[in-house]
């Protein structure tokens, strides 16, 4: 009761707070349900991560599952095809080339079998995964990045641009990477403090970020312009997200009274929240996840087992509360299965793999609109992102927006986020127009990266990831090398150098001592051999 009544007190202080009271409307998703796997199609057996940095520890596409694990020394992570489900045994072959925890993983958007990596011992790595899974133990990433100074907490791929990383660290920076030459091109750095969450909107051409210093950012990632700033007072800001072409974003995070909380933002103007409401008195974080194509809001609280979903609208209330899956099991983090990986058949919208640590089980749950005709359903099933890639590196950094295409039978139409491409030199500011340009054909993408799941989606991506080539050119001096000997990148690095010098040194004055003992019983046999009465 207490909390119904600070919600109306809420509501009467502040307008823009939503009503505790249902909002009954009409939705083809008011009965979505969500449907556990049963225990054989589970992933059983897991030394799931004890990690407390909130991050989800879990990646998944239509192909391979990834769960960062428990290890003694150094970090490393399980990598298994969807279709061994089951008990997983205890030597299964794992990814460990990190020196320290393994903090966060995301797989390629457009190589199935490419996934990132960002570790305590500062490094980024790009790891390239065998067809049908791990035979052995993988050390060698096919692409180590080093750029930050402190630990990297974050990595997020660009939704429409290949081989282009986003990295996060501890040092307030986000370094953009581009993988065709394997190295940092761009550096964000406008942060006070630790970046929480990374989101991008539709075609790429935004970041929304939040941070440790309670501040909500939206910047252009290409210049590091912030074109919009909120100073999250009454709201501390955990986790954000891009509700697609919407032009809003969603914060989770804490209100002034401590409870969990979500706000609902114009992302053209920050200055105040267009609704606030909260959740419940729990202290675990809000995860958010979106889905575009349903409009569907999910919000899963780390340490408890439920996720709540809401559907968004485009007029007020905005946020539409539909219903709430329970599970006695807390969660540890999700991972979240893409779209074309989705079982159509079954009117399967979303599906979570959810981390039980007690248990050391991945959990699918599969959330399904209850449809009785067995026949595709086009209402619930829009074109939706696909396997390829609109723009090349070299393209976006260019400064070129490339974002929607509808693929038709025989018609083929183009459509970005300003209506054709925009540079970085003329983007339009939140709020202005954008400067109109012919769509000429070589601005339109060559490959749509709209599908459609109508025939299942089962087409494999013809992109293959190519590590740049790095020329080795040896310094030899004194029959040394000295570009093998390069000097320590990190502070873990640097330890184990200093460790394994000790132990050199130690080597080296155990044998000199030795050497001494042997030199002194040699004198000692000679001396006995000068004096003896044969001499004489």
């Amino acid at each position: 009761m207490r909390d119904l009544h600070k919600s109306s007190v809420l509501g009467s202080k502040h307008g823009s707070l939503m009503s505790w009271r249902p909002q009954y409307r009409s939705s083809k998703f008011r009965n979505v349900y969500g449907k556990v796997a049963s225990r054989e199609h589970c992933f059983d057996g897991i030394p799931i991560t004890k990690n407390v940095h909130d991050n989800h520890f879990c990646a998944v596409n239509a192909r391979f599952l990834a769960i960062v694990t428990e290890s003694a020394g150094g970090g490393s992570f399980l990598v298994i095809p969807l279709e061994q489900t089951g008990r997983i045994e205890p030597n299964y072959p794992k990814v460990c080339g990190h020196q320290g925890n393994v903090l966060d993983i995301k797989w390629n958007p457009f190589i199935e079998n490419i996934i990132a990596s960002c570790s305590e011992d500062t490094s980024v790595r790009i790891w390239e995964i065998p067809e049908g899974g791990l035979k052995r133990n993988m050390t060698e990433a096919v692409l180590e990045l080093y750029g930050h100074s402190r630990r990297v907490g974050l990595v997020e791929w660009h939704p429409t641009t290949n081989n282009i990383l986003f990295s996060a660290g501890y040092d307030y920076k986000v370094l953009i990477w581009n993988l065709d030459i394997g190295e940092p091109v761009k550096m964000i750095d406008c942060h006070t403090d630790v970046i929480l969450c990374m989101s991008f909107n539709t075609d790429g051409s935004l970041l929304a970020t939040t941070c440790k210093d309670k501040k909500l950012r939206v910047v252009e990632p290409r210049s590091g312009r912030v074109l919009q700033e909120a100073s999250c007072k009454n709201h501390r800001v955990n986790r954000v997200v891009f509700l697609g072409s919407t032009k809003r974003l969603l914060t989770t995070g804490v209100s002034r009274w401590n409870t969990r909380q979500i706000a609902l933002w114009d992302q053209e103007d920050l200055a105040m929240p267009l609704i606030e409401e909260e959740i419940d008195g729990l202290s675990g974080l809000l995860f958010p996840f979106y889905d575009a194509d349903t409009h569907m809001l999910y919000l899963a609280g780390k340490g408890d087992g439920n996720i709540r979903y809401y559907e968004i609208g485009s007029e007020k209330p905005y946020l539409s509360y539909l219903m709430e899956f329970r599970s006695p099991a807390p969660q540890k983090g999700l991972g979240v299965m893409p779209k074309h990986g989705l079982d159509v058949s079954a009117c399967e919208v979303f599906r979570f793999y959810k981390l039980v640590t007690l248990k050391g089980l991945i959990e699918p749950i599969s959330m399904i609109v209850p449809r009785r005709s067995e026949t595709y359903q086009e209402d619930i099933y829009p074109m939706t992102p696909g396997t390829e890639p609109a723009l090349t590196p070299d393209e976006w950094l260019s400064g070129v927006n490339r974002g929607k295409t509808l693929k038709v039978p025989g018609v083929s139409v183009g459509v970005s986020a300003w209506g054709c491409a925009g540079v970085v030199g003329d983007h339009p500011g939140l709020g202005e127009s954008p400067k109109s340009s012919p769509c000429s054909p070589p601005l339109c993408p060559p490959d749509p990266i709209l599908m459609s799941l109508k025939e299942g989606y089962k087409r494999t991506s013809k992109i293959v990831f190519k590590a740049p080539v790095r020329e080795k050119k040896g310094v030899v001096v004194n029959g040394i090398d000295l570009l093998e000997n390069v000097p320590p990148r990190t502070e873990n690095e640097l330890l184990r150098m200093f460790f394994r010098q000790q132990d050199e040194i130690r080597r080296l004055k155990d044998e000199l001592s030795q050497k001494d003992i042997r030199i002194r019983q040699l004198q000692l046999e000679l001396k006995n051999l000068r004096n003896s009465p044969k001499n004489n």
